[in-house]
């Protein structure tokens, strides 16, 4: 099911932030009903969704605006950023591009026969501005996801201090009303943020 994962702790660990993904973002991700919640891990189809209503659709988005793509090459170039491990169905990718052609995100213009070059739109940059936070958030998780299933294991102090984590979550005493979630949310978010930027900084 997971390529390359050491042991049950590896595989623990990349259900970890494939959960995060799909309750995290997802619930904030798109913000617009629709198609767009993209395929399962595994070339086979086999483990858990990767991206949550509306996550697939911001991540089609963000690369039409680093320049125009055809469809398969965008199915082709989150293969390449989750390292191989993943690639949406064409099921989920097309009817995501033709939604946000419909809302005005993007342009489709015919190109080589019946293929469709997709361009985005200044309603479509407008809204990646809006959103930036939860572009990277998604992006550095897709990130983790590619490592981990790379092989690349976390020292033991590390998967020590997740462990500590998903205790601290696990008995958090203090409810988990709107504006708790919210605060704890962020700080996670940030802190994944900040372990994204440290590495790029080396």
């Amino acid at each position: 099911m997971f390529r390359n994962c050491h042991n049950e702790r590896d595989e623990r660990d990349i259900r970890a932030v494939l959960h995060g993904m799909a309750r995290g973002f997802g619930r904030h991700g798109g913000g617009h009903d629709g198609p767009g919640g993209g395929g399962r891990f595994g070339r086979r189809g086999g483990g858990g969704r990767v991206f949550a209503s509306g996550d697939l659709r911001l991540v089609l988005l963000a690369l039409v605006a680093e320049r125009p793509r055809h469809g398969y090459e965008l199915i082709k170039d989150i293969e390449e950023l989750f390292g191989g491990a993943y690639a949406p169905s064409p099921g989920s990718v097309y009817p995501s591009l033709t939604f946000l052609e419909e809302i005005g995100q993007v342009t489709a213009a015919a190109s080589e026969g019946s293929k469709k070059l997709y361009t985005i739109t200044e309603e479509g940059l407008a809204y990646l501005a809006e959103n930036k936070n939860l572009v990277d958030a998604v992006r550095t998780r897709m990130g983790m996801v590619a490592r981990s299933m790379a092989g690349q294991r976390a020292p033991e102090a590390i998967a020590h201090a997740m462990d500590t984590l998903r205790t601290a979550l696990h008995l958090h005493s203090h409810g988990w009303d709107a504006e708790e979630a919210d605060r704890v949310r962020k700080i996670l978010e940030q802190a994944a943020l900040d372990i994204e930027a440290g590495k790029k900084k080396d």
